[in-house]
């Protein structure tokens, strides 16, 4: 996916329809907040194994891959509006992650880092 040009369709989606006036930074996190928790909802009343098969029922799996979309929709446009650069910030995050989350401590064991016994 090149972020870039998904950011630029959705731009052009929103100055189109004149929506740039309602998307301020603001409103497009509280729309990804809002989004992510509607991502939660097919998932709510599942186990963890049925969680794992949400394919097989194909219904869900369709709301799941809407949902997911719109979230990564909002989060597009909301860095698109701030400047930042996607791919810059994760690739620092998931560096920062490493530093975190040492192999030695973090294989097989979920409890985070601040919460570790040293």
């Amino acid at each position: 996916m090149d972020i870039k040009s998904v950011q630029k369709k959705l731009r052009e989606f929103a100055l189109d329809r004149e929506w740039e006036q309602f998307h301020s930074p603001k409103n497009l996190a509280t729309a990804l907040a809002v989004e992510a928790a509607e991502l939660l909802e097919p998932f709510q009343w599942l186990t963890e194994a049925e969680s794992r098969h949400l394919a097989e029922n194909p219904a869900d799996f369709a709301r799941v891959e809407e949902e997911i979309a719109d979230v990564m929709i909002y989060l597009l446009r909301l860095a698109d509006q701030l400047d930042i650069n996607l791919e810059r910030a994760v690739e620092e995050k998931i560096r920062k992650n490493g530093e975190k989350y040492p192999i030695a401590l973090a294989r097989g064991n979920a409890v985070k880092y601040n919460r570790r016994e040293t």
